[in-house]
């Protein structure tokens, strides 16, 4: 059995976010997505849904994270390629993300990162399999 995966981020402008991932090259499931809520697909198996406060609050007894003063989550996203990783970041950037931590370059995995619109952390990375140490 494969597991699939989809994490709950509440947001304040669906309309916005919607369009941030889109400029980033990603699509949403319209099956799964309405006034309130969006499916973002980063895969087969990985998932992100984008919630409203309000549809967000209906899931969770907590109260929803400041991302300006704490951190929720790290999510990693991996790339097609390292070049793949910068051009994600850099249209994040351009596209009103802001950096998280300065790229790292491990020799075999390149990260980056950033918040969203919404101070969700993304970590961007590549690693070349050909590389990783034995």
């Amino acid at each position: 059995m494969s597991t699939k995966m989809f994490v709950n981020l509440a947001v304040k402008d669906l309309k916005r976010s919607m369009a941030f991932w889109e400029s980033l090259g990603y699509h949403f499931n319209p099956q799964f997505s309405d006034e309130t809520a969006a499916c973002l697909v980063f895969g087969d198996d990985a998932y992100a849904m984008l919630l409203t406060h309000e549809k967000f609050r209906g899931f969770s007894p907590n109260a929803i994270c400041d991302t300006s003063k704490q951190t929720e989550v790290l999510v990693a996203l991996s790339c097609e390629s390292k070049e793949d990783v910068a051009e994600k970041v850099k249209r994040a950037l351009a596209g009103g993300a802001k950096r998280y931590t300065e790229p790292k370059d491990y020799g075999f995995m390149v990260q980056d990162s950033f918040q969203d619109l919404d101070g969700h952390v993304w970590e961007l990375f590549y690693m070349d399999p050909n590389a990783v140490p034995q």
